[in-house]
């Protein structure tokens, strides 16, 4: 079983996680996904995000914030929230996991301890 496959099932495990996937961002590419939100395709919202993610690291670098910095990027919407973690290491520099989850289920600060298991994973 490759890196990614285990890392996502892990994520799976987590109260509240509908969907997941690992997404290169520079070549807006899903390189593993698990869940079936309902409604959303997965692997477009993964892609779609790339440029959200993009957006996030040149900002911080017009105002002259190192890109370590960065933990996640959280969307609050009506049901879900979705959590983007960039995987900042030099052995991760282009990917980013990318977390969507259940509003009235998911702990955030659980997930995010979880998702620093799951980078080391990686």
């Amino acid at each position: 079983m490759s890196t990614i496959a285990a890392a996502l099932r892990q994520a799976m495990r987590i109260d509240g996680v509908r969907g997941v996937a690992v997404v290169d961002y520079f070549s807006r590419m899903t390189l593993g996904a698990l869940g079936d939100p309902d409604g959303l395709d997965l692997n477009q919202a993964a892609c779609g995000d790339t440029d959200v993610v993009r957006a996030k690291l040149s900002a911080m670098e017009l105002i002259g914030y190192a890109p370590t910095r960065l933990k996640d990027i959280l969307i609050t919407l009506d049901t879900e929230y979705h959590l983007i973690r960039p995987l900042l290491r030099r052995a991760h520099e282009g990917l980013f996991l990318y977390f969507v989850l259940d509003r009235s289920s998911a702990e955030l600060e659980a997930v995010r301890k979880e998702l620093r298991r799951i980078e080391d994973l990686l």
